[in-house]
């Protein structure tokens, strides 16, 4: 059985990783860090500038980082960003084959993560989604969480990346994109959060209250949320550094609005909250920080939200841990 054991871990030491953006680069460092071979690969190769220098490799296109490896991971911004990378004339599904088993961290739909299963099925390789949940500031130390679907033999075989990518890590039954479901699912209570923390602060602004006191009065009390103790912060500080920009929430956004529609599901705030946000995406630009929307509220009461006591950057003081499957 350790046999066995060791040689399925020698099978996947080498680890493919497509899309190094902000949080991309993040993850892959800690595949790096967990002592496995890492092929890399992004349209631009300064992107993987630090990764190439502490030991990653290099490939100038996806057929070589393919070749290379037996578990390939992308994290790409958008579904048609997915699209070119696994369809392209030279992309992964023309060059995988049954060795192979693919993690889409990449946030889409449903619909387009079974049409791509079925493209990569017949090449007889593996898919599952795997989005990432928690913040792009605690990837970094790999302390964000990971909801996955696809296979549970596909899963049992990632779990040893997954791992080194996350601290919690929750898989959703073998109904691909189920994951990704779920975590658009997440955003959507998270936007409705930033707004509600927004209209918040603003009243205790015209109430003429300390904003930190505010602020740590309600960390104490059932109001608390992950929200409030992160990107309120930055809101407070004026940086709105969250990593994550006006575009992505409107697509996520645009995702549950299509899955309301799907199930015929009677809702007032959903459409209003994409409303907003497109609003601001409109108004603000859609590479500026979600985090910002509340700049249009601002806007329309005269005053800014801000206090000195606040960082400009969001720093995970956790220490890296080996991540854990919820079971339940």
């Amino acid at each position: 059985m350790g046999w066995f054991r060791n040689k399925i871990i020698m099978k996947d030491k080498n680890i493919g990783f497509i899309g190094l953006g902000n949080l991309g680069k993040n993850l892959a460092n800690s595949i790096l860090l967990g002592g496995f071979n890492l092929f890399v690969h992004d349209l631009i190769k300064n992107n993987g500038k630090n990764l190439i220098q502490e030991g990653a490799h290099w490939c100038d296109n996806i057929e070589s980082l393919v070749d290379q490896s037996t578990i390939i991971v992308t994290c790409l911004p958008n579904p048609k960003a997915v699209s070119i990378v696994m369809e392209s004339s030279n992309g992964i599904i023309k060059n995988i084959n049954s060795n192979h088993l693919l993690i889409e961290c990449s946030t889409t739909d449903e619909e387009e993560l079974i049409r791509l299963s079925k493209l990569v099925n017949s090449k007889s390789a593996s898919y599952i989604d795997a989005p990432l949940s928690g913040g792009e500031w605690r990837s970094k130390k790999g302390n964000i969480s990971v909801l996955v679907s696809g296979q549970k033999e596909s899963f049992n075989r990632a779990l040893p990346v997954l791992k080194e990518i996350g601290y919690e890590i929750v898989y959703l039954g073998e109904k691909l994109g189920s994951a990704s479901t779920v975590k658009v699912l997440t955003n959507y209570l998270a936007s409705i959060n930033l707004l509600a923390i927004g209209e918040v602060l603003m009243i205790c602004k015209k109430y003429n209250l300390d904003l930190k006191a505010a602020y740590e009065a309600i960390r104490a009390s059932s109001g608390n949320s992950f929200v409030h103790t992160s990107e309120a912060q930055l809101i407070l500080s004026r940086s709105f550094d969250a990593q994550f920009t006006m575009d992505l929430i409107c697509k996520d956004l645009g995702l549950v609005e299509k899955l309301r529609n799907k199930f015929n599901v009677p809702s007032e705030i959903i459409p209003l909250v994409e409303r907003i946000f497109i609003e601001g995406k409109n108004i603000l630009g859609e590479k500026e920080f979600s985090t910002a929307i509340v700049k249009l509220l601002e806007k329309q009461c005269n005053e800014e939200l801000s206090s000195t006591y606040f960082p400009k950057q969001l720093i995970d003081n956790e220490p890296r841990k080996k991540g854990i499957e919820i079971k339940f």
